[in-house]
C-alpha cells in the first residue's frame, strides 16, 4: 500500500516528506494519461515547457538530486543534459510511454538511493555543495509542487482546446 500525506500524519518527519514527494510525482506523472501523444507536445507558452516535457524534466531533477548529489557521478555518465533548461528538449523518440518509464525509473532509483541515508546526512555530490538530505528533499518537493501547478493549467488549456503558440 502506498502512503498519501494523509496517511501518515502521525508518521515521523521523513515519513510524511517522502509521502508527499510520492504524491507529487505520481500527479505529474498522471498528468500525461488520457492525452495523445501531439497533446502531451503541445506547447502553449513561449518557453519549451509541455505536459512531456514537465515530465522529463522532473526525471532530470530526480537525478541530478538523488543520483549525481547522492552517487557523485557525472551528468554524462547518468545521461542527463548539462542544464536543466535543455531538459525539457523533446526528441523524436520522446513518447508518453517512454517517458514516464523513464520518470518511474528514476524516482524508484532515488528511493533506493536515499533509503540508506539520514535526513541530516550531507549530499556531497550537488554543484552547491554539500547539502542534509532534508534540504534536498524540501528542494525537490518545492521544485515537483511548482511543476505538478503548471501541469495542471497546462492539462486543462490543453484538454478545452487552447490554441498552441508558435
Amino acid at each position: 500500500m502506498t502512503l498519501t500525506s494523509a496517511d501518515v500524519f502521525q508518521h515521523d518527519l521523513r515519513e510524511q516528506w517522502e509521502a508527499f514527494l510520492d504524491e507529487h510525482r505520481r500527479s505529474l506523472h498522471d498528468s500525461l494519461t488520457g492525452l495523445s501523444e501531439a497533446q502531451a507536445r503541445v506547447r502553449l507558452v513561449p518557453s519549451r515547457t509541455t505536459l512531456l516535457g514537465l515530465v522529463k524534466h522532473a526525471t532530470f531533477v530526480e537525478r541530478v538530486w538523488f543520483d549525481e548529489g547522492i552517487t557523485r557521478r557525472p551528468r554524462t555518465e547518468i545521461g542527463i543534459p548539462d542544464s536543466p533548461d535543455e531538459s525539457f528538449v523533446l526528441h523524436e523518440s520522446d513518447t508518453i510511454v517512454s517517458v514516464q518509464a523513464a520518470y518511474r525509473a528514476a524516482c524508484a532509483d532515488s528511493r533506493r538511493h536515499t533509503a540508506p541515508l539520514a535526513l541530516d546526512d550531507m549530499i556531497l555530490g550537488n554543484r552547491r555543495g554539500p547539502l542534509p538530505l532534508r534540504w534536498v528533499y524540501l528542494h525537490v518537493l518545492r521544485e515537483l509542487a511548482q511543476h505538478c501547478g503548471h501541469a495542471d493549467i497546462l492539462r486543462e488549456q490543453t484538454l478545452s482546446g487552447v490554441r498552441a503558440t508558435a
